[in-house]
């Protein structure tokens, strides 16, 4: 009677510790929490769907593009990187997903990593005829640069960035200058968002480069303008990102492919979180939304992660079954 009464008490023990354990299923998570907003309400949104949708027990780890890829590539550490721009990892990346370290699992940002030269769209709502560049070009009237009255300003961004060479390529492949533009530098990433609410405070017009997901397309409506071509790798790689490249062309803006990256050891021990990160995906106009939101409040990234749960769960519901929906919207 005495082993019957142990057994019993035995099984009903091993039983009370069985749904706990199929909740925690996944563990201990490590999650890389990069150094730019986007990326940082990103680990901060997978932190809590995680832990409070799955039982996971995550833990944030600083990091970057370069040094986090290498981590995870050689150490199997952090478990995961929710926004990892592979354009600057694609070789070795799809060399580690070929020897079966890495998996490449959503594209965090469904539109990719988008750049261009952007003009506020209430300038492309009374100039229909400006949808490109060049279409642009032909009216500097409408583009003052407040420096130069006689001429119109294209806006470059900040020194040290690449991008700022890509623009004064394209400026000069454009024949801008001979069209009465001048190309305008940029001190700092605050100094172009300055130009900008500027813009939109006297609605006079402006053009130039700029990206998304960003706080300020979250704040300003503005519209990207094509180049008229399609984007050649070999022009870019060879003059279009070549600092004073001699005989410039016009070229487009590739699109950045930015996915989540995880190891081969958090595949085996996330259980159904793996269904999650497989399909976790919002587009930049949400993005900037939130980010915008996150500037204009002094929030944490943590602050805009609870932010978007809370206001947009048309968009983040379907990701996950409906009782992880359930356990989420029960800890906000």
């Amino acid at each position: 009677m005495k082993k019957l009464l142990a057994a019993a008490l035995l099984a009903a023990g091993l039983c009370g510790l069985a749904g706990p354990a199929r909740a925690a299923e996944c563990g201990a998570v490590s999650i890389a929490e990069m150094n730019w907003a986007s990326a940082g309400i990103a680990a901060h949104l997978d932190r809590f769907i995680l832990e409070k949708g799955y039982g996971c027990t995550v833990t944030l780890v600083a990091g970057d593009t370069m040094s986090t890829f290498t981590s995870m590539n050689e150490k199997g550490e952090p478990d995961l990187a929710p926004e990892m721009w592979v354009n600057a990892v694609r070789t070795p990346l799809d060399k580690a997903i070929a020897e079966g370290r890495l998996m490449q699992l959503a594209p965090l940002l469904s539109e990719g990593g988008v750049e261009g030269w952007w003009i506020p769209k209430f300038i492309a709502d009374d100039n229909s005829d400006i949808r490109t560049v060049q279409d642009a070009l032909k009216h500097p009237e409408l583009f003052p640069d407040t420096q130069d009255p006689s001429k119109a300003a294209i806006h470059n961004c900040p020194a040290g960035w690449n991008c700022q060479v890509t623009t004064d390529n394209l400026y000069r492949a454009l024949g801008a200058d001979r069209l009465g533009f001048r190309l305008v530098e940029t001190d700092s990433a605050a100094g172009l968002d300055g130009s900008i609410a500027d813009a939109f405070e006297k609605k006079t017009g402006w053009l130039g480069y700029y990206w998304a997901p960003t706080a300020i397309l979250g704040k300003y409506q503005m519209v990207k303008l094509s180049f008229g071509v399609e984007f050649d790798k070999a022009e870019w790689d060879s003059c279009t990102a070549v600092p004073a490249c001699p005989h410039p062309k016009v070229n487009s803006y590739p699109t950045s492919d930015v996915f989540t990256v995880a190891t081969k050891d958090f595949a085996e021990k996330a259980g159904g979180a793996m269904d999650y990160m497989k399909v976790r995906q919002w587009d930049n106009g949400t993005v900037a939304k939130v980010l915008a939101w996150m500037e204009e409040n002094h929030a944490s990234t943590e602050d805009a992660a609870k932010y978007f749960l809370e206001t947009f769960p048309e968009i983040w519901t379907p990701w996950v079954a409906p009782d992880i929906a359930g356990k989420v919207k029960a800890a906000l």
